[in-house]
């Protein structure tokens, strides 16, 4: 059991339905963010295979690798990562998304983050999200609008499921983390204790629930 599902409060239900789930996995799914006054629209949607070389550029930023645990060196692991993120939607545990930035006119977006929904069953109560954006990107609020997007769909998808509650955590000296939870209207919880090697420093739970979702 890894530090987050021990933090969670509320314990997996008997019951749910897992219509939903069956759904997720046999459907693509896109969402949308509003664009900014000086930023562009964002775009949601499913890792595929054409996302690999964007994936590498990507994961070349220093302060992206400090924060995740992933290692993308080259195509080939980056394909293994989108395979990885393929799993969860065909297993229905995670549902990841690539955050893209679309323009008036262009037919692929560029890769400006990604967003995750993890630790999800039927009938479960609670349910984890994650972020990262890209270097390129940082500062328009891609972050928060993805996690959102991401917040509402999850609510509105597996609510009837029993999903109620979202949980956010990231290390306590991860404070551009912090800012996103609290824009994103995840409330602080608690601190968590550090739990090495996975965790070698305490970090913040953020919680958000169902019924703070207009």
């Amino acid at each position: 059991m890894d530090r987050a599902t021990a933090a969670r409060a509320g314990s997996v239900g008997a019951g749910g339905s897992p219509l939903a789930y069956d759904r997720l996995m046999h459907n693509t799914v896109v969402l949308h963010a509003a664009a900014l006054p000086a930023a562009p629209a964002l775009l949601l949607r499913p890792w595929g295979t054409e996302d690999v070389p964007a994936l590498v550029e990507v994961f070349q930023d220093p302060v992206l690798r400090r924060w995740t645990n992933s290692v993308v060196e080259d195509d080939d692991d980056a394909m293994r990562w989108v395979q990885t993120e393929q799993r969860g939607w065909a297993t229905g545990g995670r549902f990841g998304f690539a955050v893209l930035e679309t323009q008036p006119g262009t037919p692929h977006g560029q890769l400006v983050g990604n967003v995750v929904l993890k630790e999800a069953a039927p009938g479960k109560p609670s349910a984890e999200v994650g972020y990262w954006t890209a270097a390129h990107a940082r500062g328009k609020g891609v972050a928060p609008r993805a996690l959102e997007a991401l917040t509402g769909w999850a609510f509105g998808t597996l609510g009837p499921d029993g999903l109620t509650r979202l949980e956010l955590l990231h290390q306590v000296d991860n404070p551009a983390s912090c800012r996103v939870a609290e824009k994103s209207r995840y409330a602080f919880d608690r601190v968590l204790a550090a739990a090495p090697p996975a965790f070698p420093r305490d970090g913040h739970l953020h919680v958000r629930r169902r019924d703070t979702v207009e």
